[in-house]
């Protein structure tokens, strides 16, 4: 009975319930992005700023359980996934906190219109891209039955077949940048040159929080393969 207690001690300590956590508060970050964008078009300043100063606080709490996770994940674990796969997931997911902190930064440093021809596409890319957010996180949730199996069976071809969707999403999300890019370099010639350049790097940010949610997904894939 001892040995049984201290063994579900252990599984009750995992750092997978750490990684969760730290994706549920990336994940408030991340809900907060398209709220942003429908201020900015809305020249709704104090919303605006309201938003932005939620998404540093989410950002700065993901980064507390990061730093919590890191400095408490023991050596060797007791699971069927490796140190560094932790710490790598938990680095992916970090970065998306991060882009979202980042275009949020850069939309109040230089605060900037958004064209016309822009507003509908750009938040349409917006909300895709926060999809693939949502289904990384769903994945992230089946961790403890992944765990409960060895990361093997039922379980993980669910997980798989998640990650396949995660992916057909994220195509999708390349396919909107493109064409949103298209229609911004569409019209250079009417724009303040820095404009043109900051939309492009926006639009390349914006994509990125589909690419690290896509790159859990794909993270996790790699473990039920092993």
């Amino acid at each position: 009975m001892a040995k049984s207690s201290t063994l579900m001690s252990m599984f009750r300590r995992s750092p997978l319930k750490s990684l969760q956590e730290h994706m549920r508060v990336v994940m408030d970050c991340v809900h907060e992005v398209p709220p942003l964008f429908d201020a900015l078009i809305d020249g709704d300043k104090e919303k605006f700023a309201s938003i932005k100063e939620k998404i540093f606080q989410h950002e700065a709490a993901a980064d507390k359980i990061k730093n919590e996770m890191r400095a408490g994940l023991p050596k060797s674990l007791f699971m069927p996934v490796d140190r560094r796969d932790l710490l790598e997931i938990l680095q992916l997911q970090d970065s998306i906190a991060d882009t979202a902190q980042d275009i949020a930064g850069l939309l109040i440093e230089r605060p900037m219109e958004v064209p016309e021809t822009l507003k509908e596409p750009m938040v349409k890319l917006v909300r895709r891209c926060v999809d693939v957010c949502d289904q990384s996180s769903k994945i992230i949730e089946e961790l403890d039955e992944l765990l409960e199996m060895g990361f093997r069976g039922r379980e993980a071809s669910q997980v798989e077949e998640m990650v396949d969707v995660l992916n057909r999403i994220e195509d999708e999300t390349d396919e909107l940048g493109i064409d949103l890019t298209r229609r911004l370099f569409a019209q250079e010639e009417g724009m303040n040159p820095v404009s043109v350049i900051m939309w492009y790097r926006l639009i390349q940010w914006i994509g990125d929080l589909a690419d690290y949610a896509e790159k859990v997904g794909d993270r996790l894939r790699l473990l039920t393969a092993q």
